[in-house]
């Protein structure tokens, strides 16, 4: 009888637990055995294993052969226990140093032929191991990926017979290093080619500064897509930890980061065709969703009134705990989803409600049942409400209006105060502000955080209490114009709120025009 211990990483959400490979050789018919709650892609490891050790000249041992995976409760899918197996055969058989081999741990899909292919959730894998403390056999086409996890000593490698040769030091190959890249801003358009819609332009500028949500709303045309696809471009770029983080919720989906670009803010745009599992995350086992693909980042829902009710929904519970749980019979994964939402939508099927025409027909009952396949409680969780309406000819192409005055004149290249560098700037002063402070942006105070770092004075507690009234606004709604406003005074300074700043936020909880809200 013959025994080897193979320590190798599942994937279980963005956590990596440590799965033992112990590998069993007994005398006996020939068979081999692979326990351990294995899925169909694990249990058919051991034809791939086979074919891998006959191509790379090694033997398969003769008898019975049992592999278990450790703990035996714990999932297993995935090609990524092959080359653990395989290394643990070669060790169990005597082709390879037992005791070498417990001292790293092991991952990594084989080929029929020997070579070794890439596996989901690398990132997660090396930081794992390197709390741990040991080091990680990878695949090559991991190593990239895995090295921004840093402190941990990576040994790629592209063939079976590389990782049996690095354990046996004939030859040693050398630990993955490659020097991190400076993150570069991505090329994004820019704010200043926007004409007009000052109003909306200050309200990204805001936006931007503290996290927060928004809603446009208004007939087509308006510019609100042309808008949304310049925030990006606003955003100051994330920590090494938001972007480690962010890199390992594309690594579990098999998708790629520019390492050129890695602390960017990510940018999805689902179509509005996509399920509930498409945006929140699912399946069997459970994998990330668009929101989760969004953390850190933005997602924009264009036309969001074409969207299910029942799936904009699932997006409720994400915007307040800035987590998503999946939940399935045989496990349950958990996967981070603080991201900033964005919206687009028309105010009536016809899309021309509001926008001073005659042009819209839409029926009150089909205004309604448009309107109401967005929900309150999402329209409530939105920050900001922007009424997006069409600007006049002179202002959207760049001219003075016709009577000579300079209210409302377009502001676009000719504005350097608006170009998306300038205001990219003033958004980066302002979310330091905010961390200085308390540690995190404005969109996720508490109500006590609000409390102690938004104190009002007399004349903006009673336009506040007015505009509660009036507007019927709930209490969370009010605690979004707080942090608004708490925003809008770190744009301008960092002294606590004023009376215009509040009247500025609650400005931007208005879509009386359209009905919504």
């Amino acid at each position: 009888m013959a025994f080897a211990l193979a320590r190798t990483r599942a994937l279980l959400g963005l956590t990596a637990p440590l799965v033992s490979v112990e590998v069993h050789l007994s005398g006996g018919l020939p068979r081999t055995s692979l326990v351990g709650l294995p899925a169909a892609a694990v249990r058919e490891s051991t034809d791939r294993v086979r074919a891998a050790l006959v191509a790379s000249d090694f033997r398969y041992p003769d008898g019975r052969v049992v592999i278990n995976l450790g703990p035996a409760d714990l999932p297993k899918e995935g090609g990524r226990f092959d080359l653990p197996i395989a290394l643990g055969i070669l060790a169990a058989s005597g082709q390879l140093p037992a005791e070498r081999l417990a001292e790293v741990e092991v991952v990594g899909e084989l080929s029929l032929n020997g070579m070794v292919q890439p596996v989901r959730g690398a990132i997660s894998c090396a930081v794992a191991a390197r709390e741990s403390a040991r080091a990680l056999i990878l695949p090559a086409g991991n190593a990239q990926e895995a090295a921004f996890a840093r402190a941990v000593d990576l040994f790629p490698v592209s063939h079976l017979a590389e990782a049996r040769g690095h354990l046996l030091d004939a030859p040693a190959i050398e630990p993955f290093s490659t020097p991190i890249p400076e993150s570069r801003p991505r090329e994004a358009p820019d704010l200043a080619d926007v004409r007009g819609q000052e109003t909306a332009k200050r309200a990204l500028e805001v936006a931007a500064a503290g996290g927060h949500h928004v809603l446009m709303v208004g007939p087509p045309g308006t510019g609100k897509t042309m808008l949304a696809s310049r925030l990006p471009g606003l955003l100051p770029p994330m920590s090494e930890s938001e972007a480690l983080e962010t890199m390992a919720i594309y690594s579990a989906r098999r998708l790629e980061r520019d390492p050129a670009a890695w602390r960017e803010r990510p940018f999805r745009a689902p179509h509005h065709t996509t399920s509930a599992v498409g945006l929140a995350g699912g399946g069997v086992p459970p994998r990330p969703g668009e929101i989760s693909l969004a953390n850190h980042g933005l997602l924009f829902l264009d036309e969001l009134g074409e969207f299910g009710r029942a799936i904009l929904d699932v997006l409720r519970e994400p915007l307040e705990s800035g987590r998503v749980t999946i939940v399935r019979a045989a496990c349950q994964a958990e996967f981070p989803a603080r991201f900033q939402l964005v919206a687009a939508m028309n105010p009536c099927p016809c899309g021309y409600l509001g926008d001073g025409t005659t042009r819209c027909r839409c029926l009150p009952e089909a205004i309604r049942r448009y309107q109401a396949r967005v929900s309150g409680p999402l329209i409530d969780r939105f920050d900001l409400h922007l009424p997006m309406v069409r600007e006049p000819p002179e202002e959207a192409a760049g001219h003075a209006p016709a009577d000579g005055t300079t209210a409302g004149r377009a502001r676009g290249t000719d504005a350097p105060g608006r170009t998306s560098a300038a205001v990219r700037a003033r958004v980066a002063d302002a979310c330091e502000r905010q961390l200085a402070r308390g540690g995190k942006l404005n969109r996720d105070l508490g109500p006590a955080e609000l409390a102690r770092h938004c104190p009002l004075d007399a004349d903006a507690q009673s336009l506040l209490r007015a505009a509660t009234r009036r507007l019927v606004l709930s209490e969370r709604a009010v605690q979004r114009v707080l942090r608004v406003a708490r925003t809008i005074a770190d744009l301008d300074g960092g002294d606590p709120p004023r009376t215009h700043q509040v009247a500025e936020a609650l400005a931007y909880r208005g879509l009386e025009r359209f009905h919504l809200g």
